[in-house]
């Protein structure tokens, strides 16, 4: 017993290391259980796949096999096909889709097209059963040679990149070969506004190869003038697309030799009803206004220099507004002849009413002299007869009407007193007989007041309508 009480702290410290012991069997059989949990996949996928190792890129395998197909890595395609030999033939079409603006400022025009070339290269050639074509994008048209053609007297062009580069390369088993792009173009066109706006212009867009020769590379249409095709629906605002056509000629560089050169050519004519509208109505309209001064009162000064100034500022206003939507060219374009022998005869209509003032101020001048000359007469003498009548004459007369008194007998000289109590008129004693009775109604009937309307103007009212009309007889005529 005493034993067994000495051996209890011993068997206390045993069974506490019991149950550490167990209790770390438990912990560790958990861990167990858990790694392989993580690990059991991994142990299923060493028959097929690694986790560790991605699986391979179908695209990039295609892509081996296509190159490995048309032996691209085989051969080096900077150098053109059948090199060192005969000129390589490159077919040509194009499909005009949209001829987009015409530009008269800048002389030039833009047109988008499908542009395709047409070619052999046995070297992309490829054993085929079906013996059907292989179509790619852009991407492969880096890694083969492609004809450089480029666009002659181009100022900006680009490919379409919506939504991938708008390019297409199409190859036959016998090594054929198809190079389709979409491009829009703005390329320089000379035009003549000689006869503008009634003219028609002819502008040509010109395909060349950069760098090979005719020796080298020989550039044609594929069928003649079927090559070259357009869209029905194709139409511009200022301009009916007359004609579509292609030609083809040899270019010559002194520093680098001939090259062939195909030209799309297209003619237009330009839409005529805009500028009448625009300007000839109006130009017109200007003109038979300043006629208008020829029926006012050539003494109300005001209408007829105000109507003057004003049409003449209006043609000034039209001339400008149509030379600033034109390139400034050193010769005279038909619209200019029209505008400005209009702009003449509203600047003749201003001057024939400063010609008409001018004389009828000379004329009043000499009037006024000769009726001073006439009361100064008046005063020194008197006519008498056995019937005496009196004439009461307003400021106004000519000579004519003076020229009627002439023949009447002189009177006594008339008091200093009837002579200021008459200032505004002239006192004229006509003495005549009974026998000149009738002739003296006749005389005082012929006495006339200057009419308003001064000789010049009626003239004017017929010579410058007929010269207008005659004008544009000779000039419809001319440019229609």
């Amino acid at each position: 017993m005493f034993h067994l009480l000495c051996m209890m702290p011993y068997l206390r410290h045993l069974l506490v290391l019991v149950v550490c012991l167990d209790s770390f069997g438990e912990c560790q059989n958990k861990h167990n259980t858990r790694e392989r949990r993580w690990t059991g996949p991994v142990e299923t996928l060493k028959h097929g796949t690694s986790l560790a190792k991605k699986p391979p890129d179908v695209t990039k395998s295609r892509r081996l096999k296509t190159e490995q197909l048309l032996k691209v890595d085989d051969h080096d395609f900077t150098m053109r096909p059948a090199f060192a030999g005969p000129a390589i033939p490159v077919g040509v079409d194009v499909q005009v889709e949209s001829l987009d603006s015409i530009s008269e400022v800048d002389m030039d025009f833009t047109i988008t097209l499908y542009l395709r070339h047409y070619w052999k290269d046995e070297r992309l050639s490829f054993a085929s059963s079906t013996n059907k074509s292989m179509t790619f994008d852009g991407r492969l048209v880096k890694k083969i040679w492609v004809p450089d053609v480029f666009f002659v007297h181009s100022k900006r062009s680009f490919i379409h990149d919506t939504t991938t580069e708008n390019i297409m390369l199409r190859v036959f088993p016998d090594g054929h070969v198809l190079y389709s792009l979409r491009v829009t173009v703005t390329a320089a066109c000379n035009m003549d506004f000689s006869r503008f706006p009634l003219d028609t212009q002819t502008c040509s867009l010109e395909l060349e190869s950069y760098a090979y020769t005719d020796e080298d590379l020989m550039l044609y249409w594929k069928s003649g003038d079927e090559s070259l095709s357009i869209d029905e629906k194709i139409s511009l605002s200022q301009f009916l697309i007359q004609k579509f056509h292609t030609t083809s000629r040899l270019a010559f560089y002194s520093s680098t030799g001939w090259y062939n050169r195909l030209y799309i050519n297209f003619t237009l004519r330009r839409h005529i009803f805009f500028f009448l509208l625009q300007t000839y109505f109006p130009a017109t309209l200007m003109v038979m206004l300043s006629w208008v001064s020829f029926w006012i009162d050539r003494r109300a000064v005001p209408a007829r220099v105000s109507l003057g100034i004003t049409t003449v500022l209006t043609m000034s206003t039209i001339i400008t507004g149509v030379n600033a939507s034109m390139p400034r060219v050193s010769y005279i374009k038909a619209v200019d002849i029209y505008l400005w022998v209009s702009f003449v005869f509203v600047f003749l209509s201003v001057l024939e009413y400063a010609a008409v003032n001018y004389l009828t101020t000379v004329q009043e001048r000499r009037d006024r002299k000769l009726r001073e000359r006439v009361r100064e007469q008046s005063m020194l003498c008197t006519c008498g007869m056995s019937h005496t009548r009196t004439m009461m004459l307003d400021g106004t007369y000519s000579e004519a009407d003076t020229n009627s008194l002439a023949g009447y007998t002189e009177a006594p000289m008339v008091p200093e007193e009837v002579v200021s109590e008459k200032q505004e008129h002239m006192v004229v004693h006509l003495s005549v007989s009974n026998e000149s009775n009738a002739t003296k109604k006749k005389g005082i009937r012929g006495l006339r007041i200057i009419q308003n309307t001064h000789a010049i103007d009626k003239y004017s009212r017929m010579i410058f309508p007929g010269a207008y009309i005659i004008f544009n007889l000779i000039y419809w005529s001319v440019y229609c």
